[in-house]
């Protein structure tokens, strides 16, 4: 890394990490420990997922394909803007990523018939991640986003103690800065040397990445160093259990989003909630697209400002699941 490496460095999350990095701990089969509560919370809803094709691309064999990594820009990356890229994703690099990842043996039967699809393919496979997406990522997304804020918090301070070898040295015990370089005794296949361009390396914390580091360097994307976030232990037991726990409206809708959609009575701004319900803006934020995707939120723009309600749908629905009270109506 060079000074304008080092000057370019900073921190982003990738929705499509965690959706490819939770495939890949999916294709292990049986998942226990850390991520079991998760898992168990989703599986039911993947039956209407087309596994098999995600599977196929997304085997438990050591590799992972540097298109499930496009996009990552910064806090604030959508997946619909990374799912565009990958639909867009050039047919041969696709195949090639895809048959790399099986190394030395034949790609499943699977993965060959969607590839026969052609040009076809790379908007089907983005389709389906967008599917798997909503039933087994978003719905815990604003409990993920909490964890990766906290840790981006956390190195921060680390690199205002101790700089930038102590915040690196801090992301996982394979790592260390010595002089320009991070090293990784992480074992690899072929280990090599890659040397940055000079602008500077995205730092990209991951729920899903535990317990090892991801590498991309791959000329499509962004110099990348995905690795494990602080704070995931705590995670899946805390959401689960107020998922069992919390009324009937924020188990259809989690919590998060029933308190937004409660506080919408009126018509309000993005800030002006995130003030009022304690939230960060750029998670209230993803709330309202979510609502607003189903009906349930509808916006405007009055000046410079975005102004949120509900909708009819969603008061008929406060009705049926909340008692009665002042306030929710149309």
């Amino acid at each position: 890394m060079t000074v304008g490496d080092l000057a370019s460095t900073r921190f982003a999350f990738s929705p499509l990490a965690e959706v490819g990095l939770s495939l890949y701990l999916l294709a292990g089969g049986d998942v226990k420990g850390l991520h079991q509560a998760w898992c168990d919370d989703v599986r039911p809803a993947l039956a209407g997922v087309d596994m098999e094709l995600l599977c196929s691309v997304v085997p438990r064999r050591g590799l992972l394909a540097d298109f499930l990594f496009v996009g990552a820009a910064d806090a604030n990356t959508r997946i619909e803007t990374q799912l565009g890229l990958l639909a867009e994703f050039p047919l041969d690099a696709l195949e090639a990523e895809v048959r790399e990842v099986w190394q030395d043996a034949p790609i499943s039967p699977r993965a060959e018939t969607w590839l026969a699809t052609g040009c076809k393919a790379p908007r089907y496979l983005a389709d389906v991640l967008y599917q798997y997406w909503t039933v087994a990522i978003e719905p815990h997304w604003a409990g993920i986003r909490s964890v990766l804020e906290d840790d981006v918090a956390f190195r921060a301070g680390e690199l205002t103690r101790g700089g930038m070898a102590t915040m690196v040295a801090g992301m996982h015990p394979s790592l260390t800065m010595r002089g320009e370089y991070i090293v990784t005794s992480k074992t690899c296949k072929n280990p090599k040397e890659t040397y940055l361009d000079g602008t500077g390396m995205l730092m990209v914390p991951s729920v899903f990445a535990w317990p090892t580091i991801v590498w991309v360097t791959a000329p499509a994307t962004a110099a990348s160093l995905i690795y494990p976030a602080r704070g995931v232990g705590k995670l899946w037991t805390r959401e689960i259990a107020s998922a069992t726990e919390q009324d009937p409206l924020s188990a259809l809708l989690g919590r998060s989003r029933a308190e937004v959609l409660l506080a919408l009575d009126l018509p309000t701004c993005t800030t002006e909630l995130a003030a009022a319900l304690s939230q960060s803006a750029p998670a209230v934020s993803q709330h309202l697209s979510v609502l607003r995707r189903n009906g349930l939120v509808r916006s405007w723009r009055t000046g410079r400002r975005v102004l949120y309600q509900r909708t009819e749908l969603a008061s008929s629905i406060l009705q049926s699941h909340v008692p009665a009270r002042e306030g929710v109506g149309t």
